[in-house]
């Protein structure tokens, strides 16, 4: 148990001081040292950089991480090295480092409240300064550089360079040359901020043969390069021996040299040159020896011996020549021992390319490998001590007082691969009251990270002695590698035990419509205290308001009302259990109470009519509606079966949605209502039931065309020439079965009218003359009249409405028969009035041509007989009584035939060309009507005979402008007739040419003027129309 009093005041306080000078986030220190220091330097104060008094000794500081280089004061956070050395050039995390700032060595410091009632973790990096302790240094101790004679002064050639480990001004500075021990040994000199370095004039024998150049490369290094600056003549002498010194920047510097050894060869005119200036590639860790890498490739103008080309390593270091092959012939780079990312991640070196020609040229070209990650390295997790508790060989000792969300561990997760190799998700395996939290609220690095190992709930001895925490890492490579690591975790007991339920839900079903006083359960809590601090009283919470109650001592929980389930299915609250010790400790439980269902509510429609518009000519067994029906109960008692109860069985429904299906493809115009009942029947016990009423419309589609029922095609009406304009001259009646917009008539007159005499009102069907009828308008008028609905697609049909124009109707016959002949004549052609009106005009211009010809004929012969009967006679002269044997001026004897045309002409002046008017309908020769354009009249035995109209003499015989399609016998006359020994006895028989021949005239009228309505003839008469026809 934890003491009071004066303690407990100075912990509190000074957990209120932490909070107080605590930072939001975690702090990172970064202090600098320098390499190769001494033991006990002073790095900082760590207490001092938070703002945090120590001394005091309650705020302690632990070294997490970093000890091996580093110690700190417990009490005043004082951090400094220990005694191992700091050599930068061998931290394995500062290789391939050239920034002074990027070599750092990370630590942690862990700040400690009182009885480690809190802990913080703080993160650092000192960096590591470098110092000159590394001497540049040639690749080899001879460098031997061959030199083509006579090369004209200015030539510039590479020379090797030298590497330092040190770098920045630490680094190589300056490069000089130096003559050789036989020539007077001068060191060479220049201005230190050209780069250049040049012998002193005249020293020795070479002192003005050569010059040393530093130039700086894009890479920031340094090039030496030699200059010729004098003639050289192999023959007079085939080397030179100089010395090439290398000096860092640093204080003090740091030199060596090496002989540079200058063979001058015959002439090498070309030197070879690289592609590229630098090459980049990518390299897999791990990579096999032996596989290509890239090649480098260089080009020598030259040919033969000059023009070969050797690749050797340039400026490179050791592990390069040790990890990498260069084929010499080929320039292909390959792996010679597998590369370890985690060791270096990164190559470069330079490469020359040589000629073999003496002396030989080189060039130079920088390669540089990044060297790419392979997810070769497993997590790895180390457990360590945080502040007071201990922890060794892997057991940590932790009281069961400590509160919720101690930490009692530092973990800390690493991976040495790079990218999403290096990404580790660290988790805590198993049911352990133990979690991991970061320790640290900044981002770190993704590989690298450190948590706390918290409580995340009470620890109670009683209950568990020991735990086994088991922590798992895993990376986010593919295929991902994981590791474990465990702290055995042993719990110090303390008498701090509630009693505890062996449930901390209990879930009862209980059924509805109980009797009051029932037991629903009983509950049961244990304390693993012993004595009074054992012994339990169980209550409800508040929240139950009297419906349950529980007895205190054995646990039984009852109703004391009763439940419906149609109410509440579902009773939730809480039972505590209290233990009788003198600080009274309590656990509680929820007891769900799930009411069960009964089967004590009938199913219900949502309607009790349904009513459904459907269309007609729906498929069979199409979905005409849906009906929704509910039950409040639940499970089997809501499960429900739907019926149909009809006579006709036309109607099906199905269970799962309550569609309801036809049999049948429903007519508007034969049913437009159905009733029936559905019924619904639950799966209780025993089963209830309910019905609803389902009325279903059949909604009107556009099936049935119009119908004309007055008047038939056969009929037709007598139309008075003196009518007036607005008279009405029919009325087509049409009907349609369907209904609505789909039985909304339209009449439009479509053919039969060329002289627009005729207009049908769209709505009524009624026809008006809308024109003076004139005299070539008599005869017959056939109109062609179409019935639309309003529908979508529209049907229509067609009507034909026969007017004949006329006086009087005489002689009704010839009327008919031309009825008749209309009904088989095809709709594109116009039939409409007196097809002759114009012909006969034309013919009277003709005929008084023909008799005025005549006429002059008659009084030239006169004359000339006159002059032969004046003439004195001669022997050889006209003898009276004899006749000429060819005597064409004798008159030939006159065609009666003429003579009628004259009277023809009288009468029709005398007579109007009809003198009656009726309305007469065609009938068969049984009596039965003719109702339609496709019965064609000719089959009925009366159409092999016509009658002349009974208009008196004077009327013309309009049986003769239309041809039969059988044989004409002789026409029956009309009692009202002339006799017959005047002209219009009788209608002559057709010539079988369909040939006319006019009555009192020699004119024949060909076929071409006959009035057979299929003709072309008769321009005015025959507009067409398109598209119509009765078949």
């Amino acid at each position: 148990m934890r003491t009071t009093g004066a303690v407990d005041y100075l912990y509190y306080c000074m957990i209120i001081l932490q909070f107080v000078h605590q930072p939001a986030a975690k702090q990172v220190f970064r202090y600098r040292l320098a390499e190769e220091g001494p033991p006990d330097v002073r790095v900082g104060n760590v207490a001092a950089d938070l703002g945090i008094v120590a001394g005091s000794g309650e705020v302690t500081f632990t070294l997490e991480s970093g000890s091996d280089f580093f110690k700190i004061d417990n009490i005043t956070g004082e951090l400094a090295t220990n005694e191992r050395r700091i050599d930068r050039e061998k931290l394995q995390q500062c290789q391939m480092i050239f920034d002074e700032n990027e070599c750092f060595i990370d630590f942690e410091v862990s700040v400690i409240g009182p009885a480690q009632s809190w802990v913080d973790l703080f993160e650092g990096k000192v960096i590591i300064s470098d110092i000159n302790d590394n001497t540049p240094s040639f690749p080899s101790p001879v460098l031997t550089l061959s030199v083509e004679e006579n090369r004209p002064i200015g030539t510039l050639y590479l020379l090797p360079t030298a590497t330092d480990r040190d770098f920045g001004r630490n680094g190589i500075e300056r490069y000089e040359l130096i003559q050789d021990a036989g020539e007077s040994s001068r060191r060479a000199s220049g201005d230190p901020y050209s780069g250049k370095r040049r012998f002193d004039e005249g020293a020795g024998r070479g002192g003005g043969v050569f010059e040393l150049q530093v130039a700086d490369t894009t890479d920031g290094e340094k090039q030496p390069q030699l200059i010729i600056k004098g003639a050289l003549d192999r023959e007079q002498r085939d080397s030179y021996e100089l010395t090439l010194r290398v000096r860092d920047g640093g204080d003090p510097p740091r030199s060596s040299q090496a002989i540079l050894r200058v063979m001058i060869t015959d002439v090498n005119d070309n030197s070879p040159r690289f592609e590229k200036s630098v090459y980049e590639a990518d390299l897999l860790e791990n990579s096999s020896p032996g596989a290509p890498i890239l090649q480098l490739k260089a080009a020598d103008a030259d040919v033969g011996v000059n023009g070969q080309i050797e690749y050797v390593f340039g400026a490179a270091t050791e592990s390069v020549r040790r990890l990498l092959r260069l084929d010499e012939s080929t320039g292909w780079l390959s792996v010679l021992h597998r590369i370890d990312r985690e060791e270096v991640s990164q190559l470069r070196f330079t490469v020359m390319a040589r000629d073999r020609g003496q002396p030989p040229k080189m060039d130079k070209a920088t390669v540089v490998l990044n060297i790419k990650d392979e997810n070769d390295n497993v997590p790895a997790i180390e457990i360590r001590k945080i502040g007071r508790i201990f922890l060794k060989d892997g057991v940590a000792n932790v009281a069961e007082d400590v509160v919720v969300d101690t930490p009692i561990a530092l973990v800390q997760v690493s991976d040495r691969d790079q990218g999403e190799n290096g990404i580790v998700t660290c988790t805590v395996v198993g049911d352990v009251p133990f979690q991991l939290k970061p320790a640290s609220e900044m981002e770190g690095e993704q590989n690298k990270k450190k948590y706390f190992l918290h409580t995340s709930a009470l620890l109670d001895y009683e209950a568990v002695q020991e735990y086994n925490v088991v922590i798992v890492a895993v990376d986010s490579g593919s295929p991902s590698l994981a590791s474990n690591n465990s702290l055995v975790v042993k719990v110090a007991d303390t008498n701090d035990n509630s009693p505890v339920f062996g449930l901390n839900v209990v879930e009862v079903s209980f059924s509805e419509n109980n009797a009051p006083g029932e037991r629903v359960t009983t509950v049961s809590a244990s304390d693993a205290d012993s004595g009074k601090n054992a012994e339990i009283s169980y209550s409800l919470d508040p929240s139950v308001n009297g419906i349950f109650s529980v007895d205190a001592d054995s646990g039984d929980i009852r109703v004391n009302a009763i439940l419906d389930r149609e109410q509440s299915e579902r009773y939730e609250f809480k039972v505590i259990a209290r233990d009788k010790g003198v600080n009274t400790l309590q656990g509680s439980a929820t007891v769900v109470v799930l009411v069960a269902d009964k089967n004590d509510n009938e199913p219900k429609f949502m309607q009790d009519v349904f009513t459904f518009y459907v269309k007609e000519n729906l498929e069979p067994n199409s979905p005409v509606g849906m009906v929704t029906v509910i039950d409040a109960d639940k499970g089997q008692n809501a499960e429900m079966s739907l019926y149909v109860e009809e006579e006709e069985e036309i109607f099906s429904i199905e269970n799962d949605t309550g569609t309801i299906f036809s049999t049948l493809s429903f007519d508007r115009e034969q049913k437009t209502t159905y009733t029936f009942r559905v019924k619904a029947v639950d799966g209780g016990d025993p089963p209830r039931s309910a019905t609803a009423t389902v009325s279903l419309f059949v909604m009107d589609d556009n099936d049935n065309a119009p119908g004309v029922t007055f008047p038939i095609n056969s009929s037709y009406t007598l139309l008075p020439p003196s009518s007036n304009i607005r008279t009405v001259v029919r009325t087509v009646i049409a009907t349609d079965s369907d209904t609505g917009i789909n039985a909304d008539l339209n009449y439009s007159i479509v053919g039969g009218n060329p002289f627009r005499l005729f207009e049908i009102d769209g709505g009524t069907g009624v026809i008006s003359l809308v024109a003076k009828l004139e005299q070539k308008h008599y005869g017959l008028h056939r109109l062609v009249v179409r019935v639309n609905d309003s529908g979508q697609p529209s049907q229509s049909s067609m009507a034909l409405v026969h007017v004949y124009v006329n006086e009087t109707l005489s002689n009704s016959t010839v009327v008919e028969a031309q009825v008749a002949r209309s009904l088989s004549t095809s709709l594109n052609t116009n039939i409409a009035g007196d097809p002759n009106y114009d012909l006969s005009k034309q013919r009277l211009s003709i005929v008084i041509g023909v008799v005025s010809g005549i006429v002059t004929v008659i009084l030239i012969i006169l004359v000339v007989v006159t002059a032969r009967y004046c003439r004195p006679k001669n022997k050889n002269g006209y003898e009276a009584g004899k006749k000429d044997h060819e005597d064409f001026f004798t008159p030939q004897p006159h065609d009666k035939s003429k003579k009628p045309k004259k009277d023809k002409r009288k009468q029709k002046s005398k007579q109007p060309l009809y003198s009656s008017i009726v309305t007469v309908e065609a009938s068969k020769p049984n009596g039965q009507r003719y109702d339609g354009v496709n019965e064609k009249l000719s089959d009925s035995p009366g159409m092999g005979r016509y009658r002349s109209v009974n208009g008196g003499p004077g009327s013309p015989d309009l049986a003769r402008h239309y041809k039969s399609s059988s044989p004409l016998p002789t026409v029956q006359l009309h009692p009202q007739s002339p006799t017959a020994g005047k002209k219009h006895q009788a209608v002559q028989d057709l010539p079988p040419a369909n040939t006319f021949v006019g009555t009192g005239d020699n004119i024949s009228l060909g076929s071409d003027h006959c009035s057979d309505y299929s003709s072309q003839t008769i321009n005015k008469y025959n507009k067409q129309i398109h598209g119509l026809c009765l078949t």
